[in-house]
């Protein structure tokens, strides 16, 4: 099993998704300069061929934790300052990990979905990535959902995401860097680009499905829902 992966292992899952969803993407571009610019870049990027829908998906790099030949794959798409996403991943992922990802039922995968990316949303999403460098992605993700409130009164977003980093213990120079530079920004950008894509209309966004069949937008982000989703697309499967 990968914990903390980021990978682009989707595309034909998402592909499936589009045939699902109300897909209607505007021109978007690329753009990734230097991964040392000296300030946070904390706004989407532009990126090239964005409209074409099989290369969003493949821009649009989720946190993946599973096994890669899982049948069913989970998606979820979080915005960090959601009160919900919050009890998605502080109480509910810790079961779906345990009881489904670990026996090999399904795969999870968490999109980035900065609603208001001005908030400080889209800089969060990316400093997660960044503690993911150094192999702490869950630890730093978890972290900002149950210090929710005190990041997102501070005024300098940069030196508190900072702070978190040197909390965890994490080498605070590699993060820094990697935070004051534009690492990441495509793909959180991307994946925001995806979820408007497909029309998600907030957050947690979950959707259950495999890569040759039936896949669904449930509109219960409970475990006993995403639990019962699996098992009947398992059971339809044979």
């Amino acid at each position: 099993m990968s914990k903390g992966k980021a990978g682009g292992g989707l595309r034909g899952f998402y592909i499936l998704l589009a045939v699902v969803a109300v897909v209607g993407i505007g021109a978007v571009g690329y753009s990734v300069g230097s991964n040392a610019l000296g300030s946070p870049v904390a706004e989407p990027v532009e990126l090239e061929g964005g409209d074409d829908f099989q290369r969003l998906t493949a821009m649009a790099i989720p946190i993946e934790v599973g096994a890669e030949d899982a049948p069913i794959t989970i998606v979820v798409f979080g915005d960090y300052l959601c009160n919900h996403c919050a009890t998605f991943s502080l109480r509910i992922r810790p079961m779906v990990e345990s009881n489904l990802v670990e026996s090999g039922k399904a795969r999870l995968a968490f999109y980035d979905f900065p609603l208001d990316p001005g908030s400080g949303t889209f800089l969060a999403a990316r400093a997660a990535r960044c503690a993911g460098d150094q192999g702490r992605y869950w630890a730093y993700h978890d972290f900002l959902y149950r210090n929710q409130r005190s990041w997102a009164l501070n005024d300098d977003k940069p030196k508190a995401f900072a702070e978190f980093a040197d909390q965890l213990e994490l080498d605070t120079g590699e993060f820094r860097g990697c935070l004051n530079s534009d690492a990441h920004a495509q793909a959180v950008t991307a994946n925001l680009e995806l979820a408007r894509a497909l029309g998600l209309p907030g957050t947690p966004a979950v959707l259950v499905g495999t890569g040759d069949g039936a896949t669904r937008r449930l509109n219960s982000y409970s475990y006993e829902a995403i639990e019962a989703t699996v098992d009947e697309i398992l059971g339809d499967r044979g």
